[in-house]
């Protein structure tokens, strides 16, 4: 490798990508021999879709703080690699459109029943086609909720606690969700219409790609303290949802990579990658662009509150489960940018921290974690594949000090989309589900190609690294009973 990739072993699953040429900080990351091994593979192979270069030049950013880290689900992203952090000084630092993405506060909701796995087997099937019919997916699907361009412009401000008002879930949820399901900043005014327009009639949809419901048992308890905070124990049944701001996410990070490539030029921001375009935290383009995140961030919020909403009627029609029984554990995002006090060198300081297919991971005593959580910190959800297990982990005193309190967010690809549908055939993934007792309602067949399990890096070993460097917790461990795919 050439010395700008040099990497250092600080640990079993630490690594550090030392300081070279423009790199203002070194990088960290965190993830097992394999995976580095992989990294180092796509540099000597010299491909240009390449996560280790994408860490040094996320270094090179001005008013970047400690170092780029990478975490053990990292691969290839736009700007920022995907399982991606970088934490900015608000005087110095940049806003990086790179940084958050395109799916704009994509995130799990986890809800949890008071049902045990052998009161399904009768219904399974049953509630798998119940739940295919009830809740919209697939490209382009449409909700039940039609909003007008001002009520769009109330979800935009008041996310999740919006559509409670309209009737979809109750006021309990809100505890459990992100921020309350409502990031402050929100101005409906910096996005654009058409964003708005895309979705009208996206509200309550789950959408296509690594998107799902799952259905699953609580197979494992490895925290017993934590689990018990969060009121989960072994066979339980819980559901898992993962989406995110859909197309209105999409449509702003399409508007501000043009309205960014300006400000870079205008501020005369070095860019190594045209998705690393970025704006002084301060400045008027830094804000707007703060702004409109915070309302995808809102929507996506609102997004996971309907369709669980939806779940619970499916629940209520198949197994007669009053809907106040199906609880919110938790509802995370992770694709993020925000504003956080972190510890660095000893002095608390404010800092604006994008995580790129990382989530929110806070130890212990942190006051953003609700009241019912705070002495075990909050969960965080970390998606499998759909035959693979998922965890809830949770942060650690030693992830807040070295990772700005982010965890991992899922197993993360191995493959790209197009070499998965060339590898797999959507019929072959679903029969191999079947044969391990998973029942895979889809819309696409092609889609299932695309996420099949063998398209992801096994989660075992995703959990295992981030366990061992010490960054995250795991609590528990979920199989999937029924998948729900787009």
């Amino acid at each position: 490798m050439s010395e700008e990739f040099t990497l250092k072993r600080i640990s079993q699953s630490e690594w550090l990508l030392e300081k070279s040429g423009e790199m203002r900080v070194p990088g960290r990351i965190f993830a097992d021999i394999q995976t580095i091994e992989q990294l180092q593979t796509d540099v000597a192979e010299k491909k240009e879709w390449n996560a280790l270069r994408q860490v040094r030049d996320v270094a090179c950013l001005p008013g970047i703080v400690t170092a780029a880290l990478a975490l053990p689900d990292v691969h290839p992203g736009y700007g920022f690699p995907i399982g991606g952090v970088g934490a900015f000084d608000l005087k110095e630092g940049v806003v990086v459109v790179g940084g958050v993405g395109f799916d704009i506060n994509c995130g799990v909701r986890l809800l949890a029943t008071p049902l045990h796995k052998e009161d399904l087997s009768d219904v399974l099937s049953e509630l798998a086609d119940d739940l295919y019919r009830t809740v919209p997916a697939g490209l382009g699907s449409e909700g039940k909720l039609r909003l007008t361009l001002d009520e769009i412009d109330q979800l935009l401000r008041e996310g999740a606690r919006y559509v409670v008002k309209r009737g979809y879930g109750v006021e309990e949820d809100l505890v459990h969700i992100e921020e309350e399901g409502q990031i402050p900043g929100a101005d409906p005014t910096v996005v654009s219409r058409l964003a708005k327009q895309r979705q009208f009639r996206q509200v309550g949809t789950l959408g296509s790609g690594n998107h799902y419901l799952e259905v699953q048992t609580v197979a494992r308890i490895i925290d017993p303290e934590a689990a018990a905070a969060y009121g989960l124990e072994e066979g339980q049944v819980v559901i898992s949802i993962h989406t995110g701001s859909r197309a209105l996410g999409h449509q702003i990070c399409q508007d501000y990579l043009k309205e960014m490539e300006q400000a870079s030029h205008r501020y005369q921001i070095p860019i190594r990658s045209k998705e690393l375009v970025c704006a002084p935290i301060l400045s008027d383009e830094g804000k707007r662009y703060l702004s409109a995140v915070a309302c995808g961030s809102n929507c996506a919020f609102a997004n996971r509150q309907v369709i669980a909403h939806l779940v619970r009627s499916s629940f209520a029609r198949i197994l007669s489960l009053a809907a106040e029984k199906v609880r919110t554990v938790y509802d995370i995002g992770h694709n993020n940018v925000k504003v956080e006090h972190h510890l660095v060198d000893g002095t608390t300081r404010e800092l604006l921290v994008h995580r790129k297919g990382s989530t929110r991971a806070f130890g212990p005593g942190r006051k953003e974690s609700p009241p019912a959580y705070r002495a075990v910190g909050h969960p965080t959800l970390v998606g499998g594949t759909m035959g693979t297990a998922s965890y809830v982990m949770r942060g650690t005193d030693l992830g807040m000090e070295k990772a700005f309190g982010s965890g991992i967010h899922g197993a993360g690809r191995a493959l790209s989309r197009r070499k998965a549908a060339k590898k797999y055939w959507g019929e072959d993934v679903k029969s191999a589900m079947a044969a391990d007792g998973i029942i895979l309602r889809a819309h696409s067949l092609r889609g299932v190609a695309e996420e099949a399990p063998g398209a992801y890096k096994d989660v075992e070993r995703v959990v295992h690294a981030a366990t061992d460097a010490g960054i995250n917790q795991p609590v528990a461990c979920l199989r999937p009973l029924l998948v729900i795919k787009g």
